[in-house]
């Protein structure tokens, strides 16, 4: 863990103090603040592409590895352990519309069927929005419970490629937003490959970052 700390805080500017971490887990244990994580676009595996994603307190949260070349319409999301938290899922069909599963853990081999290999359920799935007769172009992405597509559960507005992001439920609030991460330094700037990843109490934050994989895959 000692590689992944010191690699972590490299692209934390706002590494904070220890009382200050205690203060914020505390926060975030009883629902107060929102939680901020910051994400940067790379493994810290050299011999493979995906996500870091690190707290406040410079500590690694999330990660995602994927080698070369491996399984282009699946992505695993790992804990900092390296436990398998959450699988997104390409589907493919002869639709126009672009959609994805997102699975709790892993869902096995697919490379045959297409299917996961265990009965697992979708705990969601999600459509990218298509703007050809839509008068909405800031939506970009629409998330359905389960494995049904009839009514979403949650929308995502914005531009993900300015890093610009928004998830709102049906009362359109804002439960996750995606933003640009500020340099405290002039003359530094992050660009898209750091951002912010801000999680509203009661959001799930590994779900939060899933759906920032799945709007990596349709946008990038």
């Amino acid at each position: 863990m000692v590689f992944f700390k010191s690699r972590s805080i490299a692209v934390h500017e706002d590494h904070q103090p220890a009382e200050e971490c205690i203060a914020a887990a505390a926060t975030a244990a009883t629902g107060g603040d929102c939680r901020s994580l910051t994400v940067w676009r790379k493994s810290l595996l050299f011999s493979c592409t995906g996500f870091t994603v690190i707290d406040s307190c410079g500590d690694l949260v999330y990660r995602v590895d994927n080698y070369i070349g491996q399984r282009p319409g699946e992505v695993t999301l790992m804990d900092a352990s390296g436990k398998s938290v959450l699988t997104v899922r390409r589907r493919k069909n002869l639709r126009l519309v672009e959609n994805w599963h997102v699975y709790e853990g892993e869902v096995g081999d697919t490379s045959r069927t297409n299917r996961p290999s265990s009965s697992k359920q979708p705990i969601c799935s999600v459509k990218k929005h298509i703007n050809i007769l839509h008068a909405n172009h800031n939506v970009l992405a629409y998330v359905f419970l389960g494995n049904s597509d009839k009514r979403y559960a949650y929308r995502i507005e914005g531009s993900y490629a300015n890093r610009s992001c928004k998830v709102l439920d049906e009362s359109r609030r804002v439960v996750a937003e995606i933003k640009r991460k500020e340099a405290m330094n002039e003359g530094v700037s992050f660009g898209v490959e750091v951002f912010l990843l801000i999680v509203c109490p009661g959001f799930d934050s590994g779900f939060a970052m899933a759906l920032v994989l799945l709007l990596d895959q349709m946008f990038s």
